[in-house]
């Protein structure tokens, strides 16, 4: 099968070298200027807007201060940094279980200070309770078809989780209320889970908000997002997880979190759908 546009760092490249050639125009110099400019052959230019060179990080500082937007190199950067891994395939990532891949994150979660994540389907992974991770975690090895590892990937999220109770830590999370009703374990351990949940909302270093069926919407219910600090966003799609380290995707990333945090409620609101998700059990 051929690979999927997005699955494609030359895909990446492309649109780096679009913005590059975007900037030479806008800047009104042709590739023989800009090279002239730069203090490289003329070819360079060429081969750089047209994707068959890669460019360095002193390229692209070059080519935008020689354009006169030094301003944007920054983003371009990160940019040409991630594109052969902004997107990976779950398969190719679980090729071997999951377990490796719990045990995998936690020096990024032990060096992020403030952590902001967004479910709109599931509890996070954060406050999941065993029970409730075996379900989920069953559920994605018999979809994806991958090696089954669930006790130790579970026992590995849980560990991993920990991190949750340190102190010198912020974590702001945002649940749609949906995610209090999708049911991925039977009702005792359903029940549990949520009563996990109002144990978060008296953390002091935890905000847990929901954001409530009922109301007008500003932003509607998107992908699954976790932001850590401010260097990087970890987007979560059905097939595939994307790794965002531009600094201006992640500033919308960032804005789309604010956004619904406004929307969501919390304390004794936030409380009450909690305990109406475990009423409705019966």
């Amino acid at each position: 099968m051929p690979a999927s546009p997005l699955s494609s760092a030359q895909e990446a490249r492309k649109a780096i070298a679009d913005r590059l050639g975007s900037i030479r125009r806008d800047a009104e110099l042709t590739g023989l200027e800009l090279a002239q400019r730069c203090g490289w052959h003329a070819s360079k230019s060429s081969r750089i807007e047209n994707a068959r060179t890669v460019p360095s990080d002193a390229d692209i500082r070059a080519w935008c201060e020689s354009c006169g937007a030094p301003e944007q190199a920054a983003d371009l950067i990160a940019a040409s940094r991630s594109a052969g891994s902004m997107y990976t395939e779950w398969k190719r990532i679980h090729r071997t279980g999951m377990r490796r891949t719990q045990e995998a994150i936690v020096p990024l979660y032990e060096r992020t200070r403030h952590m902001r994540v967004y479910c709109s389907a599931v509890v996070p992974g954060l406050l999941q309770t065993p029970a409730y991770a075996t379900g989920l975690l069953k559920a994605i090895t018999e979809f994806r078809g991958i090696p089954n590892d669930v006790p130790e990937a579970v026992a590995a999220r849980v560990t991993r989780s920990q991190v949750i109770r340190d102190g010198k830590r912020r974590f702001a999370l945002l649940i749609e209320e949906g995610v209090l009703h999708h049911q991925l374990a039977d009702n005792d351990d359903m029940a549990g889970q949520l009563s996990h949940l109002l144990t978060v909302l008296s953390l002091p270093n935890v905000s847990l908000g929901v954001l409530p069926f009922k109301g007008r919407r500003k932003l509607w219910p998107v992908e699954s997002f976790s932001i850590f600090d401010e260097t990087r966003v970890q987007v979560e799609l059905l097939s595939a997880r994307v790794i965002i380290t531009a600094p201006g995707e992640i500033s919308t990333y960032a804005k789309a979190f604010q956004d619904m945090s406004r929307m969501a409620v919390y304390g004794a609101k936030a409380r009450a759908l909690i305990t109406g998700a475990m009423d409705a059990l019966g």
